[in-house]
């Protein structure tokens, strides 16, 4: 029979909800229903997040007596991004720096994914390359840079060195995690297939790799924009870190949140890339709603 609205079904679901031996038994339309509702709840409560930062923001850049070129209020931000976005500076700035973590990015993950795997299949390579690695992440990049810039010149080459050697160690390690994980009964199945080792590669290795190494690429699409940003603060005449150091020495300040929420979103959008990447290449991991 069907249930009144008076029992506790909501309205919406009480045309839809029946009763079987006095258990109440919801439809999967009303479930994906409600599953969409708690999406889009979740989804408003990060957007009143956002308002009540820019509101904290607003408050304390209003009442803290500050000057503007220590903390401006979001409005001055806004028009500093008004006036960038209309000289076209903030446009060709940021797009320099696009194009080094692009390459950057690029050059650090092909490398680390072609060593990794061979270090995952020789242990005597990885005895051999160990001391270098772990020494390259022991140093920290910022002290790096500058050399870097004095060795390879001021232009975009040392720019895009930068980003690579910041990307190349997550990739490196995802990669042979990746590729050790994969079980040796599978490796046995296809070698009694008689599987070529090419085969065995594109069939075996790279699918059961994938969500591990794009796992790796995640950590290192973000870290590629702190490589970029590292090399232009150390010397560059072009670039979102070129901006930030003519914000600072200007004391436009303004500037500068400009220059830095315009990073952020070079990097939520370089993540959200690999996510799109992850749903295209591991539909078969992901459970059906």
């Amino acid at each position: 029979m069907i249930l009144p609205s008076r029992t506790g079904v909501p309205p919406l679901l009480a045309a839809r909800t029946v009763c079987l031996g006095g258990f109440v038994v919801i439809s999967v339309m009303d479930i994906r229903s409600l599953t969409q509702t708690a999406k889009s709840s979740r989804n408003w409560l990060g957007l009143a997040s956002l308002a009540a930062g820019l509101l904290a923001w607003w408050a304390a850049a209003r009442y803290s007596g500050l000057p503007a070129f220590i903390l401006p209020s979001p409005g001055q931000v806004w028009m500093r991004l008004l006036r960038a976005l209309s000289d076209g500076s903030l446009f060709f700035h940021a797009g320099v720096t696009l194009f080094e973590i692009l390459l950057g990015l690029l050059a650090g993950a092909l490398t680390a994914t072609v060593l990794g795997y061979l270090v995952a299949k020789s242990r005597a390579l990885e005895r051999m390359l160990s001391p270098y690695l772990v020494a390259s992440q022991a140093v920290p990049l910022v002290a790096i840079a500058p050399l870097l810039v004095i060795w390879f010149g001021p232009g975009m080459f040392s720019k895009i060195l930068i980003c690579a050697l910041i990307v190349f160690f997550p990739v490196l390690v995802n990669t042979v995690v990746g590729v050790r994980a994969v079980p040796v009964a599978l490796h046995d199945l296809m070698r009694s297939l008689h599987a070529t080792r090419g085969q065995i590669l594109l069939k075996l290795e790279i699918p059961a790799a994938l969500p591990i190494f794009l796992g790796g690429l995640r950590i290192g699409a973000t870290l590629s924009v702190i490589g970029a940003v590292v090399g232009e603060l150390v010397g560059a005449d072009m670039g979102l870190g070129f901006l930030v150091n003519v914000g600072r020495g200007q004391y436009d300040t303004a500037l500068v949140f400009v220059a830095v929420f315009t990073l952020i979103a070079l990097a939520l959008m370089l993540y959200g890339l690999v996510i799109l990447l992850e749903k295209r290449f591991l539909k078969w991991q992901q459970v059906p709603s």
